[in-house]
């Protein structure tokens, strides 16, 4: 029978955040070089859970030194390691180079410096609610469902806890705080899951700003400033 969720976190929960990060990467560790998925998983878990890092690093040893055999196999009793684009032959090696480099960090505490996510893991990670606002009300049925953007942030903030609303609102803080090229906000909006364009005339950074004020009741409503006002 599968692994119980308690099982499966247990034996397989940090494991299979690692794994998780190499979605859309390249599994392309070296033992001089960590990917850049595995550098985005460092510099994530070090700034929010550190305690994590040793749980990865014996979970990725064990597994790479006791594969699941036929009978776990044919019982479902084990984590199915999703394609990386490896040969079946090498993964237990790339997994022991992964838990390699995680052991370097965790002894040596060279963690990855603060920087902008560079993996479509990385910003979810990072941005969470951010996420699924943007993912949630603005998809590409979003004009189907709500009049404006003003409707859709308005049915967000009246169906959602005010904490989660208040944790919304310090992620775009955080975000605008990277003070990013616009290319590289509109590059970070596709990533968090927005499949509409910011209304006109804003580009994503100030409707980022703007939303920010209109949950957090700063703002009555945003839109194009009132003609001669200052900002």
């Amino acid at each position: 029978m599968p692994l119980s969720p308690l099982e499966h976190d247990r034996r397989y929960g940090e494991l299979d955040q690692v794994i998780r990060a190499y979605a859309g990467q390249p599994a392309d560790d070296t033992p001089d070089k960590p990917s850049q998925a595995l550098t985005a998983y460092l510099r994530h878990t070090w700034h929010t859970r550190p305690w994590a890092l040793a749980t990865a690093e014996t979970q990725l040893r064990e597994y790479a030194r006791n594969p699941p055999g036929r009978l776990r196999l044919r019982l479902g009793e084990f984590y199915a390691i999703p394609d990386v684009g490896l040969p079946e032959s090498d993964i237990e090696q790339w997994l022991t180079c992964l838990a390699d480099h995680i052991q370097h960090s965790v002894e040596t505490g060279e963690a990855p410096p603060p920087a902008t996510p560079t993996t479509h893991w990385e910003w979810h990670a990072r941005f969470p609610e951010l996420a699924q606002f943007l993912g949630g009300w603005f998809s590409q049925d979003m004009p189907d469902e709500f009049d404006d953007h003003d409707a859709a942030v308005d049915d967000y903030r009246s169906s959602t806890a005010p904490q989660r609303v208040a944790r919304l609102v310090g992620e775009l803080h955080e975000l605008l705080t990277l003070t990013l090229e616009e290319s590289d906000y509109a590059l970070a909006v596709a990533e968090l899951g927005m499949e509409v364009d910011p209304p006109a005339p804003y580009a994503p950074s100030g409707w980022f700003a703007l939303v920010a004020e209109r949950l957090s009741g700063t703002r009555a409503q945003y839109g194009p400033p009132p003609q001669g006002d200052a900002k």
